[in-house]
């Protein structure tokens, strides 16, 4: 028996094809129990996210009328008519394995090590676990698959450092202060990298979020969703006494915050530490004050350089990846179907 896979991806797929093959949690089962009634699968796996939907298979007969099987059963049940061209990728062992070992691990996704499809893995796994749609090789192929991810996560740098602007700010701000628990943020102009990085400040421990944009209602609106509370765009340079972090993102076509109007300031905050992070093109701080005491400024430019530079060491760290992987997998299709493989030896995780 050989396990092959098929799928489409964000890699060979734009999303608005992508939706069209989704599984929806509550078709999963009877989707799986019909994708095995045609008596060529003998267990079978779907897993179905934003970024990709793949079928996994055990099969006795020849793999490629296997795939044929797959792909057959892909387009009916979603009644596919249109040419995909090369969205779809067929596999086949040693392939089929190490893919799935890639996903795992991230190294399939978007953002390289990424570990939140691990969590959908399992979920995927359990659910067919649970309706007796697995059996020894596809149990022993997920458990090995789970076990792989692990062994990288700990052995590996892959999934070190921050792929964000948003991420690498939350970093940025925990080596400036510490811990961010108790520092308030200032949010001015509510865009949505903005947004998105007061969010991932408050999620670290941030205590409270200040909202000034140009349009007030959107500032409350954006102060509402964050829990905290909105001022006028004029009056913002008010709250400098208190505020530990500024996250500007306008579309002003001058600079918003000046070296010549935060200087005076500064003298309230008792040289505590200010950070301020410039995402607006064109910039909305003046780079002068980065000469201030106690001020430190990074704009997009600097935040991007930080986050390639993380992705450039997880890239390093790929072939090291891709090594235990195809070490584990030719272990497994060497010996592993000598043993069997028991489902109740793995106990499913779910993500949150």
């Amino acid at each position: 028996m050989s396990i092959v896979a098929l799928g489409l991806s964000h890699h060979t797929a734009p999303v608005t094809v992508r939706e069209r093959f989704a599984f929806a949690d509550a078709m999963m089962p009877d989707a799986t129990r019909k994708l095995r009634e045609s008596g060529l699968l003998e267990e079978a796996v779907i897993l179905s996210t934003c970024n990709r939907v793949e079928l996994y298979a055990a099969t006795s007969a020849e793999p490629r009328a296997a795939l044929s099987e797959l792909r057959r059963f892909l387009l009916e049940h979603h009644n596919f008519t249109e040419p995909l061209g090369n969205a779809l990728y067929e596999l086949t062992e040693p392939h089929s394995v190490e893919h799935l070992f890639k996903v795992a691990a991230g190294l399939d996704s978007m953002v390289l090590g990424e570990t939140e499809i691990l969590g959908q893995l399992k979920q995927a796994y359990d659910l067919a676990l649970k309706h007796r749609h697995t059996g020894r090789q596809l149990n022993k192929a997920f458990q090995s698959a789970f076990n792989v991810a692990k062994r990288i996560r700990t052995e590996t740098n892959i999934q070190r450092g921050s792929v964000s602007v948003a991420s690498v700010a939350v970093e940025l701000a925990e080596k400036i202060f510490d811990k961010l628990k108790g520092r308030t943020v200032m949010v001015i102009g509510a865009g949505d990298t903005s947004e998105k990085t007061a969010r991932a400040l408050l999620s670290r421990g941030a205590q409270s979020v200040i909202v000034s944009n140009r349009s007030h209602d959107r500032a409350e609106a954006l102060a509402q969703e964050l829990g905290g509370r909105a001022v006028h765009f004029d009056d913002w340079h008010r709250e400098f006494a208190q505020i530990d972090i500024v996250i500007s993102s306008t579309s002003a076509p001058h600079y918003v915050i000046t070296r010549q109007k935060l200087a005076p300031l500064l003298a309230l905050r008792h040289a505590r530490p200010l950070l301020l992070v410039d995402i607006a093109v064109p910039r909305d701080i003046d780079p002068d004050v980065n000469f201030l005491d106690d001020v430190y400024l990074y704009n997009v430019d600097d935040l991007q350089t930080i986050a390639d530079d993380y992705l450039k060491l997880r890239r390093e760290e790929l072939a090291v990846c891709e090594s235990i992987i195809r070490e584990r997998a030719a272990q497994l299709l060497l010996d592993g179907k000598a043993s069997p493989a028991t489902a109740g030896s793995w106990c499913a995780v779910r993500s949150t």
